[in-house]
């Protein structure tokens, strides 16, 4: 019976030391592959951006916590009383069936939790919504089963964003990879506007930690902040059809040089704005030129007085009294 406790408390030891191991040892795996699922992976992928640290502060310190130290109390509970209070154990039951103490505690403390989880929930929610001034501003649209992609602020008008086929993408990146990624600059406020043009799809980059339903109709929005080049994925989240597993999001975050040069390949311009200012006053000169000026008002009224003095000399005079 020893042995057999001590061979348990050993393989007890070695499955909590693995379990350990795997915690640790993901975030390093993360690191090699980021932007992109983990092979044998533990918890979130590695954050990327602003949104997704304050997430995984939330979900790792705020939320892990809590639930663990309520699924460890309640099973303890379980055990005890499943120990102390069996037949065998305690032949003889209790008669009393209520405990006011009991009662108001177990319904104080979850509301007293709840209130500050909330606390916590409510930042990060204020977090998500509260936009900063955009930089870059993506407008996407969720098409079965494909992604639209267009960029009002420069000029580059949409273009369609389809899977890799297999043969053609690495094997990791199956389903991940897309033709024409979604190009962003690094460091830089990024706003997407998001829609559909016939289902409910869903954005979502587990990097960013961005999760937004694309809803025809509707014109949603969310926002990111990309740390470091490189390329991120996600997929479609939202049942959408046959083809819902083959709708991937892919971010392709470069330098601001480099965004520069993409924007001007497709036609686009960083300085747009300006540049149709600059057109639309060029346009207004002409029309502003060609008006006639206007006749100055001293001037038009002698040319009104000026019949009026001969009226005057024709008339006749008047007779001499008798």
């Amino acid at each position: 019976m020893g042995m057999g406790m001590r061979a348990m408390a050993r393989l007890g030891g070695g499955i909590a030391a693995t379990a350990l191991a795997a915690i640790f040892a993901a975030p390093a795996m993360a690191q090699d592959l980021l932007g992109q699922p983990v092979p044998a992976g533990l918890g979130l992928q590695t954050a990327a951006a602003p949104l997704a640290h304050e997430a995984h502060f939330f979900h790792n310190v705020v939320l892990m916590p809590v639930i663990t130290v309520i699924c460890v109390l309640v099973l303890a509970l379980l055990v005890w009383i499943a120990i102390r209070y069996n037949k065998r154990a305690n032949p003889t039951p209790a008669k009393w069936s209520h405990n006011t103490v009991i009662e108001v505690i177990w319904t104080v403390v979850p509301v007293l939790i709840l209130v500050g989880i909330s606390l916590f929930s409510f930042r990060l929610l204020f977090a998500y919504h509260d936009y900063p001034d955009s930089d870059v501003t993506v407008k996407i649209t969720g098409n079965q089963w494909n992604w639209g992609y267009e960029y009002p602020d420069q000029g580059v008008a949409e273009y369609i964003s389809n899977m890799l086929p297999e043969d053609k993408a690495p094997k990791h990146l199956y389903r991940l990879a897309a033709d024409e990624p979604m190009v962003v600059p690094v460091g830089q406020n990024v706003r997407l506007l998001i829609t559909a043009s016939d289902v409910i799809h869903a954005v979502a980059v587990p990097a960013f930690a961005i999760k937004v339903d694309a809803v025809p109709g509707r014109m949603n929005e969310t926002w990111f902040r990309a740390e470091k080049e490189g390329d991120y994925y996600g997929q479609c989240s939202e049942l959408c059809g046959v083809d819902h597993a083959f709708m991937p999001i892919h971010v392709k975050v470069v330098s601001k040089e480099a965004f520069a040069a993409w924007v001007a390949s497709k036609g686009g311009s960083m300085t747009k704005a300006a540049d149709d200012a600059a057109a639309a006053a060029a346009a207004a000169a002409p029309a502003v030129a060609e008006a006639p000026a206007a006749p100055a008002a001293g001037a038009a009224a002698p040319t009104d007085a000026a019949p009026a003095a001969p009226a005057t000399a024709a008339a006749p005079a008047a007779p001499a009294a008798q």
